[in-house]
């Protein structure tokens, strides 16, 4: 009887928890409130109010209701302006208002984020950030407008009235939606020595803030650096702890930052409240979202990384049936026994090349990575905050060049299927673009360059190709520069018919008896480990997809010369149209 009754009144009970927790954290954001103007920087139980719809279901949105109402009457009621009719309508429409962004948030997460893992993708996160922004202007207009109504501010103030609603709503969405909703996820957390480095690590660079926020002289500026330095913290946070950690860290930090704005301490501290109080809600919404991004960039990347092991480890058992089915047609078919041995050989040759060839990319892969990681490192250990900007501005570079490098690697797989799509070539933004994209491979070797262009501009080819094929050659001369004034030249010469290209350096240069072996694959002329062998066997695999043509003049110690014959697409398909009968 007892279970029964449980399951019969389950619904109340939630309605009741959902209740309770929005009045909780109603007096939460009351006890946050700035007393001389009396407006709330954030409203947690908007952000509670959606993951609990989220979670429990449509059907607890009375609780929603009955909290925002109790909360509202005690905010309101010793308020001397108001009659108690006129604060328990108030508040009646304030609810009714939370209420609805609550239902209308439900239904626009449901719709276009989906109903589990909503923030393990990017792209989810973003129209996230887009649902919280449109919901959090339903309470805000509705809230506005019948304080408005009932007199409790001009009409000069709507506005800035509106608009504090309306960011407070969405920071408390932004702050604790996603905290609440990461507990949904199964939450795997292992403690290593990597971790303990680092949590020392960030131990003393805490207490070096805190020995220079007691230092007279220099305890302002690291006070207005204070947003800055929390930036670390964030990065360190979101890719290496689960979200729910991270979201746990930035909502502590934003409920001090509050809290030490209301005691007119920190950086945000202004000339009026209202200038702070937005200053403030701007810089608790940027360090949220950030979080949310980049705890879903890096489990994108564990699941890509994920997904590529499951697929090898597919292609392994593929590859071991298909020998143990070759072996057995072996023992049947005793005839052919010298067709297949040979047909088998063969085939473990192309197994041990594409083992070969996995290896090699997936080192290239990592390095973008291998990048990305010490970025953080320098930001952990630099104590300049106004380069935090240029090492996060690196970060995401290395981490569009590793979307990049995957999506090249995808395509040229597929090199060989895939059909020319020719389009206007400008080769002087295409060469100055492959340069601008290898001087971070060598940033301390200044490299001479001479570019030259000359004849028809109007010329035609598959940019992609010739982007690959220019990339290759350009990072073998800046890789084997001499070592003291490289130089590089490109000659450009453009006619109806094709485009010669020219690049000459004056590197170390190929040995003659490699010269005839440097386009096949994985074959490297030099003993030192450098490059994966793979450059010039792509540029001429590449060349011959665009019907050209490649060549190599070297000599040791003097420079390599590559030339190249790249045919005019739109000439070539003008000729063949001549050429089709009248």
């Amino acid at each position: 009887m007892q279970l029964k009754a449980l399951v019969k009144y389950q619904q109340d009970f939630k309605i009741l928890l959902v209740a309770l927790g929005y009045f909780f954290f109603a007096r939460l954001g009351y006890f946050l409130v700035f007393q001389d103007i009396y407006i709330l920087p954030t409203w947690p139980p908007s952000g509670l109010a959606l993951a609990f719809i989220i979670i429990l279901g449509r059907r607890v949105w009375p609780g929603i209701t009955i909290g925002a109402l109790l909360a509202n009457i005690l905010a309101y009621w010793n308020t001397g302006d108001l009659a108690s009719n006129s604060v328990i309508l108030l508040s009646s429409v304030i609810a009714t208002g939370h209420t609805l962004e609550a239902l209308l948030g439900y239904f626009l997460v449901n719709k276009w984020v989906g109903k589990e893992k909503y923030f393990t993708k990017t792209v989810f996160v973003f129209r996230f950030l887009g649902i919280s922004l449109l919901v959090s202007l339903v309470s805000a207009a509705i809230g506005t407008s019948v304080l408005y109504y009932q007199g409790l501010f001009e009409g000069g103030d709507f506005v800035s009235r509106f608009v504090s609603w309306w960011v407070g709503n969405l920071v408390g969405i932004l702050l604790f939606t996603p905290f609440i909703l990461s507990f949904k996820e199964k939450i795997i957390f292992k403690f290593n020595k990597n971790h303990l480095l680092e949590t020392v690590l960030f131990s003393v660079g805490v207490t070096i803030v805190a020995f220079l926020l007691n230092n007279d002289s220099l305890r302002e500026p690291v006070q207005m650096a204070l947003p800055f330095l929390i930036l670390p913290l964030i990065l360190w946070l979101a890719f290496r702890f689960h979200l729910s950690i991270a979201m746990f860290a930035t909502i502590l930090i934003a409920l001090i930052s509050v809290y030490m704005t209301i005691q007119e301490l920190g950086p945000f501290v202004m000339e009026t409240s209202d200038n702070a109080m937005l200053i403030l809600q701007i810089f608790i919404s940027v360090i949220s979202i950030s979080t949310v991004i980049l705890s879903a960039t890096e489990q994108e990347r564990t699941d890509t990384q994920l997904e590529l092991r499951n697929l090898n480890g597919q292609l392994e058992e593929k590859i071991t049936e298909r020998t143990k089915e070759l072996e057995q047609e072996n023992a049947v078919r005793k005839k052919a026994e010298v067709e297949l041995q040979s047909s088998n050989i063969e085939l473990r040759k192309i197994n041990s090349e594409l083992d070969n060839f996995v290896y090699r990319v997936s080192h290239d892969l990592r390095a973008p990575i291998a990048s990305m990681l010490g970025l953080i490192s320098l930001i952990r250990s630099d104590e300049q905050p106004e380069m935090n900007e240029l090492y996060i501005s690196k970060l995401e570079d290395s981490a569009k060049l590793q979307d990049e490098f995957i999506q090249e690697i995808l395509d040229q797989s597929r090199n060989s299927r895939l059909e020319l799509k020719p389009a206007k070539i400008d080769f002087n933004d295409l060469i100055t673009t492959t340069f601008d994209q290898l001087k971070f491979s060598n940033p301390n070797e200044r490299v001479e360059k001479d570019i030259k262009i000359s004849g028809k501009k109007d010329f035609q080819s598959d940019p992609w190709r010739l982007k690959v094929i220019l990339n290759n050659i350009l990072s073998n001369s800046i890789r084997y520069r001499n070592g003291k004034s490289p130089k590089i030249e490109v000659d450009i010469k453009i006619d109806d018919k094709e485009a010669l290209i020219k690049i000459a350096d004056n590197g170390r240069g190929i040995e003659e008896q490699h010269i005839g072996k440097v386009f096949n694959m994985f074959y490297r002329a030099t003993d030192d480990n450098a490059g994966s062998g793979l450059g010039l066997y792509i540029v001429k695999e590449t060349v011959d997809k665009l019907n050209g043509e490649v060549s190599i003049d070297s000599k040791v110690s003097v420079g390599t010369t590559v030339n190249l014959r790249i045919p005019n697409i739109s000439s070539a398909k003008k000729i063949k149209t001549q050429k089709k009968p009248i």
